[in-house]
């Protein structure tokens, strides 16, 4: 009887929680990641091989609060290295939670295949007692081995809950179910059956079918994200625009992506002196539009997009145009 082709999954590990190793079980918090490779977990958690080929690449082993915006340039090389010259049916990517959804998202925008890719991160650490490291990497790998996550862009598996990265965020400092999608809501679970279930797509554009994939990228526009909130007098924005350093800013305004009047003045300094200005909103969900009291100076709508999110999109599309109508409808389309 012939044996069952297994799919051959890369594994790109950079560290985060999901590698850490506490001082003893009941360490929740003060635990140090790094100290477990990728080679580590295929050595510990044996059920892998039942699952797929796997083979690592360590790319870093630190915190994602360490990671820059080269980390990502190289992960997206290394990415399509596997996927479209390796021939790898998919890639799994171990991750600090804490700019997990980041990564994920960049990934989305710019991976050039349609096979899938998996962010996983862990929210205890590897030592941890009830640790969720190992069912979620397990799970990451289930999805990206299964033909049914094909074409579905970027997708972060933790908690046994499929996200797109589009729409996912970390919500809680500690749950595990902190990985949630708004009210758009989740795309599909890995089931107590050890089966993936999907049970609706993304609809914006992302891999592929991204303007972005097609272009090679060696350095992203510098974007700072200024936090609006009672009392904010624009101090921080003119510093942004003084120091000649940026290319643009996300607002993370209050309610639907409001400002204060003196946040106001300084935004429209900032646009007469030619940096894209990004509307969003800081409360975690809904749509930003436009709205008069923001016409008297040119800027661009974040749609549904989170401030680090509408970050990652405005980086992008400076890549290809400093025109603001441009750039407006590309966060129409993404």
């Amino acid at each position: 009887m012939w044996g069952i082709l297994m799919k051959k999954i890369k594994l790109i590990a950079t560290g985060g929680t999901i590698s850490a190793r506490g001082t003893d079980r009941m360490d929740l918090k003060d635990y140090q990641s790094g100290y477990y490779t990728g080679k580590d977990f295929i050595k510990h958690i044996p059920e892998i091989s039942n699952i797929a080929d796997v083979d690592v690449t360590q790319l870093t082993n630190f915190s994602s609060t360490h990671i820059q915006t080269e980390h990502w340039l190289e992960l997206r090389k290394l990415v399509e290295e596997a996927l479209n010259e390796a021939d790898y049916d998919g890639v799994v990517i171990t991750h600090g939670t804490n700019t997990l959804e980041e990564i994920a998202y960049f990934l989305h925008l710019t991976v050039n295949s349609e096979k899938p890719v998996v962010c996983v991160g862990a929210q205890r650490p590897f030592t941890a007692l009830g640790s969720d490291a190992g069912t979620n990497l397990v799970a990451a790998i289930r999805v990206a081995a299964n033909s049914s996550s094909f074409g579905k862009g970027v997708l972060v598996v933790m908690n046994d809950e499929i996200n797109s990265a589009r729409e996912v965020s970390k919500t809680s400092t500690y749950r595990l179910e902190t990985f949630q999608s708004g009210t758009l809501g989740l795309l599909g679970y890995v089931d107590a059956d050890q089966t993936v279930q999907f049970y609706r797509s993304p609809q914006r554009r992302h891999t592929t079918n991204s303007q972005f994939s097609k272009l090679s990228l060696e350095k992203l526009a510098a974007v700072e994200i200024v936090y609006s909130y009672a009392g904010a007098n624009g101090d921080l924005i003119r510093y942004i625009l003084n120091s000649g350093n940026y290319d643009g800013i996300i607002v993370a305004g209050t309610g639907a992506g409001r400002c204060s009047a003196q946040e106001g003045e300084a935004l429209k300094e900032a646009v007469e002196n030619g940096l894209i200005v990004v509307r969003s909103s800081r409360v975690g969900d809904g749509r930003v539009v436009p709205i008069e009291s923001f016409q008297e100076f040119s800027c661009v709508t974040a749609d549904n997009l989170n401030p680090q999110k509408a970050r990652i999109l405005l980086m992008l599309s400076l890549s290809i145009s400093n025109d603001v109508s441009e750039i407006q409808r590309v966060f129409d389309d993404y």
